[in-house]
């Protein structure tokens, strides 16, 4: 949690989520803590009177994966409830209630709510905020839950829901090391936690053959089926296509579809993911290949190599255009690199403008990068206290770099020393969320978010 996190349009919301901030531990503690088992409790345990839950995992593409169920199950006709993690703007955009972010009115009385359930007990601000969520969604009829773990998976906040319909791991590399360990191994035994006994589990394809192997001997103590990438289904690139294969069905599938509405190779996977989920729960949730069309043709998941070039109008020359990525680990930097590679075709020279969070090595991330790049501009994110300081992470390259205490100060000097080219803005969502905001971009999928939600 970081000061970011806790800025809101509303005034008397910004304010109750400072309080819910400061009601007790603020370190993270990756266990079912008493406190919050109780919360639960006193909520009536809405954690237990779900629809049918899609339980989400993994390093990279969690976001992406929900972001794709969600638009295809919409276009099938089905009211979608999901929980991600951070958000971008405000804190609404966590909690999606069939259809809409949860409108602050709901959102302000469940806090009060919590608040007042809580009695003073020593809970985490996303154990109080995930009941909240498990109350919003509890109260407001849907056909299914897509969840999405914060850290981890064996001991997040979220891993008490019992029985999910399926569960998903995407990508796993290194991340959180403090938290989930010093190895991959460590890391993909604290995200297999997700998986339950019997219920099945979609792999997304794994860089690391030692976190293949945890999870498949995870799975098999559990006896729950994998459908593993590249094994049991198939997402490729063909002929200018989706190019998804479906095997453990008799005949096995096989469709051309549509690329999705995201950018970059890696969201070929992540779709991949979505589809194979959409398959294990065929029996209770039909989708039409039209529906799966119309879907993957309107997922919307900002600061994913989002073209924000539009909205600096005619303040950005003639020439330029503008990304925006939330990307801020070394898997990231890797999918990065390969969206720079592909850009290098045409010819356009590509500047970075970087902020990170100080727990980041903007080195290790900037590796990757380097050589395709013609110049640096290191930035702050603006009223976070825990971002790097541009001006000590300006050696961290060995290519021309500048400091800059502003994302605006940075294009300007880009576009004002250098002939047409291709910015991209990343290193850090909370970075993402102030140049959203900034550049009045709704981060939104969907419609937006009404007044009020109405319980059913």
């Amino acid at each position: 949690m970081y000061a970011s996190d806790l800025k809101h349009s509303s005034p008397s919301l910004e304010g109750k989520l400072r309080r819910l901030y400061g009601m007790g531990r603020k370190k993270i503690n990756l266990t079912f803590s008493e406190p919050y088992m109780q919360l639960l409790q006193a909520f009536d345990n809405p954690h237990q009177k779900l629809p049918l839950v899609i339980h989400v995992a993994g390093t990279n593409g969690k976001g992406s994966i929900v972001a794709t169920l969600r638009s295809i199950l919409e276009a099938g006709g089905y009211k979608v409830h999901a929980y991600t993690s951070p958000h971008l703007c405000k804190f609404n955009e966590r909690i999606y209630l069939a259809g809409q972010y949860i409108g602050d009115d709901f959102l302000e009385s469940l806090i009060d709510e919590a608040v007042e359930l809580n009695s003073g007990r020593d809970v985490t601000f996303f154990e109080i905020t995930t009941t909240i969520a498990f109350a919003a969604f509890a109260r407001t009829s849907a056909d299914i839950v897509l969840l999405e773990t914060g850290l981890g998976g064996r001991q997040d906040c979220t891993n008490v829901v019992e029985q999910p319909g399926a569960t998903i791991i995407s990508s796993i590399s290194m991340d959180h090391v403090e938290y989930l360990g010093d190895t991959i191994g460590k890391i993909a035994g604290e995200k297999a936690g997700i998986m339950k006994r019997g219920v099945p589990c979609i792999i997304s394809a794994q860089k690391h053959e030692e976190a293949t192997q945890v999870l498949k001997q995870k799975a098999a103590s559990l006896d729950a089926k994998l459908y593993r990438a590249g094994a049991e289904w198939v997402s490729e690139t063909k002929e200018g296509m989706l190019h998804f294969v479906f095997k453990p069905v008799t005949p096995f599938v096989e469709q051309m579809l549509p690329l999705p509405n995201l950018k970059g190779t890696h969201q070929i996977a992540n779709a991949g993911a979505a589809l194979a989920a959409l398959k294990v729960i065929e029996g209770r949730f039909r989708v039409t290949e039209e529906a799966i069309k119309k879907g993957l043709q309107n997922i919307k998941w900002p600061a994913r190599l989002q073209d924000i070039t539009a909205a600096f109008g005619k303040t950005l020359p003639k020439g330029w255009d503008v990304w925006l990525d939330g990307g801020h680990n070394d898997d990231a930097a890797q999918i990065l690199s390969t969206q720079a590679q592909e850009w290098k075709r045409d010819g356009k020279h590509l500047h970075l403008v970087l902020g990170m969070m100080n727990h980041k090595d903007p080195q290790t991330f900037m590796q990757p990068l380097e050589q395709y790049l013609k110049s640096v501009a290191f930035v702050e994110i603006p009223d976070e206290p825990k971002s790097h300081k541009a001006q000590d992470i300006k050696q961290a390259v060995h290519i021309p770099a500048e400091a800059f205490d502003d994302f605006t100060k940075a294009v300007r000097h880009i576009t004002d020393h250098n002939e047409p080219g291709r910015i991209l803005i990343a290193g850090s969502l909370y970075l993402a969320g102030h140049v959203l905001k900034t550049m009045d971009i709704p981060p939104h999928n969907g419609r937006q978010e009404s007044p009020k939600n109405h319980a059913a």
